[in-house]
């Protein structure tokens, strides 16, 4: 890995992008997996910086840029599972408990990731892991309310895949300036959203349609 990307990292985010580094030079691509793997747990970690970062070690020569993706991808998709088994063996009331005893980790994000599930079903999977703040713990309510695990895979899966994309292509795109996408995060899970739900209402109305012609 170029000497470029650890001084980036450790210049504009200090000790946890040296950790993240480290992974990185140490096992590739797998360590960007670890990285947002731990994210899912501690959400004061944010994915917008991983992400990124993993796409512009790819960029450097660090691991390819598939690599970067299905590392990534898995990495958050074996963390969510982690999370929905937990919530389907300790249940709502003693997870809440042992959360509010951790620290860097709020309860009031567990409670609007429950909210968000409540309202909006199975598309909160889908969509809760492009929402910071809900991504991490929208696994919870899922395990609580036992979601059939293979939906609950397929979904997290799907919406892990599209929300990692954004980010580790721009950060592979971006290089050396890699940490702007930071400043666009919250434009880009909007723009995400917005894209998502307009193919989901174009997909229902043309089966729709497509049922009720003659």
């Amino acid at each position: 890995m170029s000497d470029t990307v650890t001084a980036a990292a450790s210049t504009e985010l200090g000790g946890f992008a040296g950790w993240a580094v480290g992974l990185m030079e140490a096992i590739g691509g797998p360590g960007a997996g670890l990285a947002v793997a731990v994210e899912n747990f501690f959400p004061p970690i944010p994915s917008e910086i991983i992400l990124p970062l993993a796409g512009f070690t790819a960029s450097q020569g660090g691991f390819s840029l598939f690599s970067a993706l299905f590392w990534t991808t898995l990495g958050s998709v074996v963390g969510a599972a982690v999370l929905y088994w937990l919530g389907v063996k300790l249940g709502r009331d003693r997870l809440y408990a042992i959360v509010d005893r951790m620290p860097l980790v709020d309860t009031e994000d567990l409670a609007k990731a429950e909210d968000w599930f409540a309202r909006h079903g199975r598309s909160a999977v889908f969509f809760g892991r492009m929402i910071p703040m809900v991504r991490s713990g929208i696994s919870v309510p899922a395990g609580v309310s036992r979601m059939p695990f293979w939906q609950f895979l397929l979904y997290t899966t799907a919406g892990s895949l599209l929300w990692n994309s954004i980010f580790v292509l721009a950060g592979y795109y971006l290089g050396e300036n890699w940490h702007y996408v930071e400043n666009y995060a919250s434009v880009f899970q909007y723009v995400v959203i917005g894209l998502v739900v307009t193919f989901l209402a174009w997909f229902v109305t043309k089966k729709v349609r497509a049922r009720s012609a003659p």
